[in-house]
């Protein structure tokens, strides 16, 4: 026994530690792992007990490389970290560690607890520095033979790979053929990725592209290899992460690649991670061939794609692509700089839905450059475009007609193509049936299974291909091919047709336009200076005024004017909102016309109505035969106004009684109200308050001054705020209510004012924010009064 063993190393437990690199050595090598395990025995003859061995085999299988994946060595090291191991037995230090960083530290520790060291050569101790010496260069040497045996590996297959004659997994759609990658010869794969790479031209984007096999209900392959077995391409519906990896990989455009990932050790978070990184840049990659096999698209097109994918990235700080075509109603997305600052701007949709473009520099820690609604620019624009495209009518219908026709073809292509695979496996599955020996009725009953499972996804695939030809004929008939040739010659009517998506429109501006530089002009007149980048090289300057934000906002006069004349025809509110809404006007907030929304616009504009809807243009007497007052009996006897009675009657200080009068021209029963010292008491107080017959409401305040909308010290008055937001009286008022204002009677008259701190100006903004859900919230459920 050596004389380093000492008592109280005896006294402790010895470890034995068996590792093996890969399970295929621990099958195929067997004497090797047998003398690991026979360390024991030695164990035993050194003086230690049969007890106080244990042995340590977790980590056969696994590499010495690292000590992250080896369970059985963070065992070890741990035991022997708390001074608990008399001395660690392994075949060779190689089996403990192959990195000089995990043997250093497994050496130190055994320095400090006092731990021996046993391998196949003798007995160490690392307090020892001859023994420290020897175990310091087997552990370097062990390190070194891992970094040449790499090398050697490694090398040839990087000297093969830059040969390009290295064969590896080939993607979905090539399979290798005497070491060269050629077209995978199933035709419905080939067609599938070539019908890929064709809608992404097309759509502009990923999305784009997977929606449209989402919508014909088209499956994508994908190549499944095994290990010592051919390859199973499998169908599954395509995704967005599956569309973007087959379009970065240059194997699809020809050129022969390997390399282009890699793994690096990282620290982090105080361990040791492995990073995958993917090389974009050609000259990065280990091996790169052009044009070593046949290619789906060429090398440019994949240089276009890799280019549209970046310019469609998410837009960021650092990003300053246009981004991929969005269903928003702004159709220069991607396509405005900023004439002022050179930044590119932006489409912000405000409340009330009308989009703006906006330069903003707040990613740099600024505020806004400046913003313009996007629906004068945009209108400008189209009109531009419309007038400037005008091709030769007959050519144009035609070549729409050609691809609309190659495109259903493409479909119904895919569609065959199935079928004509799944009738085979089911033929094939009939076929192996019919082969068998009937005695054998184990194997006949599988694949009698089989082929039943098969017919059944054979009547599938036929139901789901007439659902689809029956939802979107794969064949145009006659008709779709004249209206197809009449849309092509009208392109205005093809650009407002109600099929015609903005996504779609947007595309068609970019096909034409390369930017749209747009500038605010003040003098003479506030507008907008649009400068258009043509894809030609040609530049064309515009014009369009540049309305403030509460003049924007107002009805036009177009519709004030169409809503006059309505009335003078006796229209009620809902027919004129018809009228105005087959006419295509919009309100000042772009939206369609309600009989609420035009009877808001004739009383701002002291229009009278036409007649009320569904009724007759007669209209309520002041006082029924009883005696009872009508609404209008109370405004013109007592000077009130109608808004007054109808708020007592819904607050409940007022009740309508019935009349008995018969009234059967009337739709619907008015309210008739008897004087009651309740009603007497309420007159009474509008009289106080100024309201008399034969004086207007509107003058009764007319002495009180009209209050500024901002005082010198800068606070607001209601209409500073009105003007400022451009909302109602009535939304201020709510935010009074809700606490987001807090009101000042610093005006004359005893009119509120308002100052605007940071945190209120942040409360108003998150108001805006919320727009139509916030407002309806308040609002209270109202019963429907007929005030004639």
């Amino acid at each position: 026994m050596s004389t380093k063993i000492r008592p109280e190393h005896l006294a402790r437990p010895a470890l034995v530690y068996i590792r093996q690199s890969t399970l295929l050595q621990v099958h195929e090598h067997r004497e090797s792992t047998e003398r690991q395990y026979a360390l024991v025995e030695l164990a035993k003859k050194l003086g230690w007990d049969a007890t106080q061995v244990e042995v340590i085999d977790e980590d056969l299988g696994q590499s010495g490389a690292s000590s992250a994946r080896r369970k059985g060595f963070q065992r070890l090291t741990a035991q022997v970290s708390l001074g608990k191991v008399g001395a660690v037995l392994s075949l060779e230090v190689s089996r403990l560690a192959r990195s000089s960083s995990d043997w250093h530290r497994l050496l130190d520790l055994c320095a400090l607890s006092d731990t021996l060291i046993i391998d196949d050569d003798g007995v160490y101790d690392a307090n020892d520095f001859n023994d420290r010496l020897v175990l310091g260069m087997k552990g370097t040497m062990s390190d070194a033979e891992r970094h040449s045996m790499r090398l050697r590996l490694q090398g040839g297959i990087l000297h093969k790979a830059k040969k390009g004659e290295l064969v590896y997994p080939p993607p979905t759609g090539y399979v290798f053929e005497d070491g060269a990658l050629v077209f995978d010869p199933d035709e419905q794969v080939q067609k599938a990725l070539r019908l890929l790479f064709e809608r992404f031209r097309l759509e502009g984007s990923v999305s784009g592209a997977v929606r449209y096999f989402t919508r014909n209900k088209l499956l994508f392959p994908s190549r499944h290899a095994h290990r010592g077995a051919p390859a199973e391409i499998r169908w599954h519906a395509l995704d967005v992460p599956r569309a973007v990896t087959i379009l970065r990989n240059p194997v699809y455009a020809g050129a022969y690649a390997w390399g282009r990932n890699r793994d690096r050790r990282v620290l982090v978070e105080g361990a040791v991670r492995r990073k995958h990184e993917t090389l974009q840049e050609p000259e990065q990659w280990h091996a790169f061939l052009r044009d070593a096999h046949p290619a789906y698209i060429s090398w440019e097109q994949y240089l276009e794609n890799l280019k549209r994918l970046e310019d469609n990235a998410v837009r960021g700080a650092h990003v300053r692509g246009r981004g991929a075509p969005r269903g928003g109603v702004a159709l220069l997305q991607g396509l405005v700089l900023c004439g002022k600052c050179g930044r590119r701007m932006h489409p912000v949709y405000s409340v009330a839905a009308d989009p703006s473009y906006q330069c903003s520099r707040r990613i740099y820690g600024e505020g806004n450059c400046w913003s313009t609604l996007a629906r004068r620019i945009d209108d400008k624009i189209v009109e531009t475009l419309l007038a400037a495209f005008a091709p030769p009518e007959l050519d144009l219908s035609l070549a729409v007609l050609k691809e609309v026709e190659r495109q259903a073809e493409e479909v119904n292509r895919q569609w065959k193509l199935r079928l004509e695979r799944v009738r085979y496996e089911a033929q094939r599955a009939e076929r192996q049936y019919n082969a068998v020996e009937p005695e054998n009725r184990v194997v006949a009953r599988t694949l009698e299974s089989r082929w039943n499972e098969k017919l059944e996804e054979l009547a599938r695939v036929e139901h789901e291909y007439e659902q689809a030809r029956s939802a979107s004929p794969l064949e145009l008939s006659d008709k779709d091919k004249k209206k197809i040739l009449a849309l092509a010659g009208d392109l205005p009517g093809l650009w407002n047709a109600p099929t015609t998506t903005n996504s779609d429109k947007k595309r068609i501006l970019r096909l034409l336009i390369q930017e749209v530089v747009l500038s605010p002009v003040d003098v003479p007149r506030r507008a907008t200076r649009i400068r258009i980048l043509w894809k030609t090289g040609a530049i064309t300057e515009l014009q369009t005024p540049r309305p403030t934000f509460s003049e924007s906002r107002r009805t036009p006069l177009q519709v004030i004017a169409e809503v006059r004349k309505l009335a003078r025809k006796h229209y009620c509110d809902s027919q004129i909102a018809e009228e105005l809404n087959k006419q295509g006007l919009k309100s000042g907030l772009r939206h369609a016309f309600t009989g609420k929304l035009v009877a808001g616009i004739r009383k701002r504009q002291h229009i009278r109505a036409g007649r009320s809807a569904g009724g007759f243009s007669i209209r309520v007497p002041e006082r029924d035969e009883q005696g009872l007052y009508s609404i209008r009996g109370l405004i013109a006897h007592f000077g009130v106004t109608a808004p007054m009675v109808l708020y007592w009657v819904r607050r409940g200080l007022l009740t309508p009684v019935h009349s008995r009068t018969p009234m059967h021209r009337w739709s619907k029963e008015p309210f008739w109200f008897e004087m009651t010292p309740q009603l007497e008491a309420l007159l009474a107080k509008a009289r106080y308050q100024g309201y008399e017959p034969g004086k207007p409401p509107h003058r009764i305040h007319s002495g009180r001054p009209t209050p500024p909308t901002r005082l010198p010290d800068g606070r607001y008055s209601t209409r500073g705020l009105v003007e400022k937001y451009g909302v109602t009286w009535d939304t201020v008022r709510y935010w009074i209510r809700k606490g987001i204002l807090t009101p000042e009677r610093a005006l004359p008259g005893g009119s509120f004012c308002f100052r605007l701190t940071h945190e209120v100006k942040r409360r108003i903004q998150s108001a805006l924010a919320r727009g139509k859900k916030s407002r309806g919230s308040t609002q209270h459920h109202h019963h429907h009064i007929h005030s004639s």
